[in-house]
């Protein structure tokens, strides 16, 4: 082989390896599925209605919270299932539907849960909590799904 030929393999060789290093970097960096992140909004008091003999108390919340899907692809969601707990306590339950978040989106996820009142009554700080005028309720929920990005998929449990 001539001095000039191995020269070029050379070259062509270096090109090649710059161009493949490159495309791995970009894939590892930007095209990587990522974790939806998930925030919440609001959590608002759509009804509260009571008597007090007998005790009876209807209490409906609306939760709105947001999923920024940060992929250059979508993120496909199932059916899953929103939780409200009162001091460990489970207070209420909400079904959310399947949806499908575009690349680089965010999506707001609302819905109403009607707060099971019997399983407040009788949790021990339900008494002191409802004569000072503030209960203190902690929401969840578990998202399972696809992160498709354009060479890539990536099953995903987001929890909330």
């Amino acid at each position: 082989m001539t001095r000039a030929r191995k020269i070029c393999c050379f070259a062509t060789a270096l090109v090649i390896a710059t161009l493949l290093a490159a495309i791995l970097i970009i894939y590892l960096t930007m095209l990587k599925p990522k974790q939806p992140k998930i925030t919440t909004r609001e959590v608002t008091l759509k009804s509260f209605n009571g008597m007090l003999n007998p005790l009876h108390l209807n209490v409906t919340l609306g939760i709105l919270v947001t999923v920024d899907n940060p992929n250059y692809g979508s993120f496909k969601y199932d059916n899953t299932t929103a939780y409200v707990t009162y001091h460990g306590t489970p207070a209420a339950e909400a079904e959310i539907e399947e949806d499908t978040i575009p690349a680089r989106g965010k999506h707001d996820v609302s819905t109403n849960v009607l707060v099971i009142v019997d399983n407040l009554v009788t949790n021990y700080y339900f008494q002191e909590d409802f004569a000072s005028g503030c209960l203190n309720f902690t929401s969840s929920m578990t998202l399972h799904g696809l992160a498709k990005n354009a060479s890539s998929v990536c099953r995903s449990k987001l929890i909330y």
